[in-house]
């Protein structure tokens, strides 16, 4: 049992946050109520408002420790300091978002009504590590290509997070959607979360090459200069 009064509220919390999560992999995010939540924790539904005051701020919290997670693992893509060709770090970052679906589908999906129905500080601790990961794919950057400049840097990252709006959607589709593509003779190829990624990071960072490298660096091997 945990001690105090900050350990004992962060196991409620974490318990009520597992509990959301187990949830929403099978129900969907309007089905599911506070009470659906509190019946799958330890202590009463009414307690859950000692923590969080509506179900988008408990979902909120799941997408804050999913970025958590993912930035986690971003780490380990700094920690190995080694400059990287185009298909080394897309396939690196791909390996990272492919644990990621449920922060995926909370982005794509449900991400402005937790937004809009949370109180400013749990939004704003939100936004914290949503600042995080950005901070650390960017220092991803800097170790795999050390040419590649900041302005390099910033366009990466403003075409990348936009992107991870979309993964989700394109990569996930109910038995409806498929049958209504199949209907209306929509050619679809099914790619997972990792093709789709993989193969958008490499061509956007072979792209941005030729134009936003620093020339002076003698065509570093595995970093971003000379890239063909």
């Amino acid at each position: 049992m945990p001690r105090g009064s900050e350990e004992l509220t962060n196991a409620r919390k974490g318990e009520i946050i597992d509990a959301c999560a187990a949830l929403y992999e099978t129900m969907s995010f309007r089905d599911i109520t506070i009470r659906d939540i509190g019946a799958k924790t330890s202590f009463t539904r009414t307690s859950i408002y000692n923590y969080f005051q509506t179900k988008e701020e408990i979902f909120l919290a799941l997408l804050k420790r999913e970025h958590e997670a993912w930035s986690a693992d971003l780490e380990g893509i700094v920690r190995q300091g080694v400059p990287r060709s185009p298909e080394e770090f897309a396939d690196a970052l791909a390996h990272t978002l492919e644990k990621r679906g449920c922060m995926l589908k909370l982005m794509s999906m449900n991400l402005y009504d937790m937004e809009g129905n949370s109180r400013l500080e749990n939004l704003v601790d939100f936004k914290r590590s949503y600042a995080q990961a950005l901070q650390t794919v960017t220092r991803c950057l800097e170790i795999s290509f050390p040419n590649m400049t900041e302005r390099g840097i910033q366009d990466f990252l403003y075409a990348f997070f936009p992107f991870l709006f979309g993964v989700y959607p394109y990569t996930s589709h109910t038995d409806k959607q498929l049958e209504a593509m199949k209907l209306a003779h929509v050619d679809f190829v099914r790619r997972s979360i990792y093709e789709l990624t993989k193969s958008f990071v490499e061509n956007m960072l072979r792209a941005f090459g030729d134009e936003y490298n620093n020339a002076d660096n003698g065509g570093r091997q595995g970093g971003f200069h000379g890239v063909s």
